[in-house]
């Protein structure tokens, strides 16, 4: 199916067919003056007729076209079912902005990701930009939703890791094509795209977005352009966005003596503005500072140095807390993490001043 770009394919649409409509009246009026009698004013009145049709489509179709694009559908809520037929059918681009997705959840998830798939092998460019589950305003959003019970960043932590399976599942030849980012702003627009139209609704306080009406629009329309500009902001935005890659893992360099050890990738959580890491990737024998880029990622930014703490009765945040936190984001644990607490070091050579209940840490491989 082709895709017209914009105003311009439209205006080439309708030039290529008042064209071929007039190509086909010069070839009755070329048969009318050829022949003669009934035949040849039987050519003649139809050969008019299609010149006039021809010059009216060319005249009229773009301002039908653009009518029907500024007409604005009302739904009185979010239909689940009804988006996954059109994400299933979809072959150019699916686009999905929201805080957290219900399409993901226990009763439409299944289906949902076999239409992703399926729009994925039409072709699609899949892009989903979700809230950061560790930002302010996913706390914010929280409390709006205090009597609906909704604890939005275990929500959004939920979606993230079935979305992550479902990537690593992916055949390579389609996975590139599922984008998967995190935003750190004041959710305001909800965006479900599907090709060329889309659903969107804004966030009301103390109700659920898909609670409320939806408005469905072209994207060639004023609506439209806005909701794809505030997309495009977000998604581009270095220093208030990440991809899913940067929020399943944390590259960290382990240090001894001030030296490089090694370099991997470990699990980690953010729980009131701290970091933990899951330390389970190398052994604990001797005593290791780790060296990473850790949330927020400014551009540019310089790796940091951080001991590594226990967890202690006397921490601000509660063990279980933390525990709950890395549940919320991996699955539950099987008991066998070994959970420390990244506290900042001076990154130059001078003395270091020893974290509370400092641990001891070794070479990944066990030597």
């Amino acid at each position: 199916m082709p895709e017209w770009a914009g105003r311009g394919g439209r205006q080439r649409r309708a030039f290529g067919v008042g064209g071929t409509l007039l190509g086909v009246a010069a070839l009755m009026l070329l048969a009318a003056w050829l022949s003669t009698g009934f035949l040849s004013d039987l050519l003649l009145n139809l050969g008019a007729s299609v010149v006039l049709a021809a010059i009216s489509y060319v005249i009229f179709d773009p301002l039908f076209e653009e009518a029907r694009k500024a007409r604005v559908q009302e739904h009185l809520s979010f239909d689940q079912q009804a988006f996954v037929t059109r994400l299933q059918r979809a072959g150019r681009r699916v686009r999905i902005l929201d805080t957290w997705t219900i399409l993901l959840e226990q009763r439409h998830r299944e289906e949902t990701l076999a239409a992703v798939r399926a729009a994925l092998t039409n072709g699609s460019q899949v892009q989903l930009l979700l809230l950061d589950p560790d930002c302010t305003a996913a706390q914010q959003r929280s409390e709006e939703l205090e009597r609906q019970r909704v604890n939005v960043p275990r929500q959004i932590r939920t979606n993230l890791r079935h979305l992550a399976a479902f990537s690593d599942a992916l055949d390579p030849r389609l996975r590139h094509r599922l984008q998967v980012r995190l935003y750190d702003a004041s959710p305001s627009i909800q965006l479900y795209q599907w090709d060329g139209r889309a659903l969107i609704s804004f966030f009301p306080i103390g109700k659920l977005s898909f609670n409320v009406p939806q408005l469905e629009v072209d994207m060639d329309s004023p609506w439209g352009g806005f909701v794809h500009a505030r997309f495009e902001e977000l998604w581009e935005h270095e220093q208030a966005t990440v991809n899913l890659e940067q929020y399943w893992s944390v590259t960290v360099t382990l240090r001894h003596d001030d030296s490089d050890v090694v370099e991997v990738q470990v699990p980690y959580v953010t729980v009131d503005g701290q970091h933990y890491i899951d330390c389970r990737a190398f052994r604990l024998t001797r005593p290791l500072t780790v060296r990473a880029v850790l949330p927020p990622r400014a551009p540019g930014a310089a790796p940091t140095v951080f001991a590594l703490a226990e967890l202690a009765d006397g921490d601000r945040t509660p063990a279980a807390t933390v525990a709950r936190t890395f549940d919320q984001k991996y699955g539950p644990g099987d008991g066998e993490r070994a959970v420390r607490r990244l506290v900042s070091q001076p990154s130059g050579g001078g003395p270091r001043t020893p974290a509370p209940r400092s641990t001891a840490a070794g070479d990944p491989h066990g030597r």
